[in-house]
């Protein structure tokens, strides 16, 4: 089986490369060509354009930052739906809108080919090791053609519902994740501010009810003041504007989100959009006028 594989950053490059090690044959591409020549080193071949990788590939997968950047990819000129075969399988991991997943989808199916939405969870850390969390939406058949390769990226690999469903999930685990990035950084700068030990707070309460995924991942490198980007801001500010528009649509209320994205957006006017999602604190940091470090 010929694996295509579009979009060769933070996330997608070392995907790919779990591919790779895995036995199966990619081509790749991307705009950034030093990502391209280091896959090409692993043992991937490369063509200039994302029709050309269509054109010889039986699943293609894309690894884009937002939905504008899927719709060129996939539908724009010199794009995938120009060089695609039929019964093709199309898996877009971008973590894009429900609404603009479930528009591609319905142009390639005039091609006869078929799109799952499979966006990810876990940061680069779990896309090096091969990690992930992974919801897909799109029809069973399809999912059961790619299941071991997306297994080969994710520890769990959950088929959620129809086109449009991978991505409603994830919108509702990054509204979580902000949630919980806010309280546990709001949490520790109220310890700081108190003068009690932020790193001891973390120990105490990591094995109770407060203790988390996000907070394990996250709290240890706030404590070090590292906000080295795993998952950018400026992304999660994505994420949670795709939510909002989600959660307008079908008439839902989100004033958490509304909340996090507001301080994010604060963050990245100052020039930190590039910061981990982590780095949510300094927000916390400026308004207590103190800083949480072990």
């Amino acid at each position: 089986m010929m694996i295509g594989f579009i979009g060769l950053g933070i996330m997608g490059k070392p995907m790919a490369k779990n591919l790779l090690k895995a036995g199966y044959s990619l081509t790749v591409n991307d705009l950034n060509k030093s990502a391209v020549e280091e896959l090409v080193a692993s043992g991937a071949a490369s063509l200039p354009s994302s029709q050309e990788v269509a054109a010889v590939s039986d699943v293609i997968i894309t690894m884009l930052p937002n939905s504008p950047h899927v719709k060129e990819v996939v539908l724009g000129k010199g794009g995938v739906i120009e060089g695609v075969k039929p019964n093709t399988i199309v898996v877009d991991m971008s973590s894009i809108s429900p609404i603009v997943s479930r528009e591609v989808s319905a142009e390639l199916a005039k091609k006869q080919v078929v799109m799952l939405d499979a966006p990810v969870s876990g940061g680069e850390p779990k896309a090096i090791d091969g990690t992930l969390a992974i919801m897909v939406g799109g029809p069973e058949d399809a999912f059961a053609k790619v299941e071991a390769i997306l297994k080969v990226m994710g520890s769990s690999v959950t088929l959620v519902g129809e086109i449009g469903s991978g991505n409603i999930t994830k919108l509702a685990n990054q509204i979580m994740v902000a949630a919980n990035i806010a309280g546990m950084s709001e949490a520790l700068v109220l310890a700081t501010k108190a003068n009690v030990d932020p790193e001891k707070v973390f120990k105490a309460i990591r094995g109770g009810l407060a203790g988390s995924t996000v907070l394990d991942a996250k709290a240890p490198l706030v404590l070090a003041g590292n906000f080295k980007p795993g998952f950018r801001i400026d992304l999660h500010i994505k994420d949670l504007q795709n939510a909002l528009d989600t959660a307008k649509s079908v008439g839902t209320p989100s004033p958490i989100c509304e909340a996090v994205i507001a301080m994010m957006k604060s963050l990245s006017s100052e020039g930190k959009g590039s910061d981990d999602h982590g780095g949510l604190i300094q927000w916390y940091e400026k308004l207590a006028e103190v800083e949480v470090r072990s």
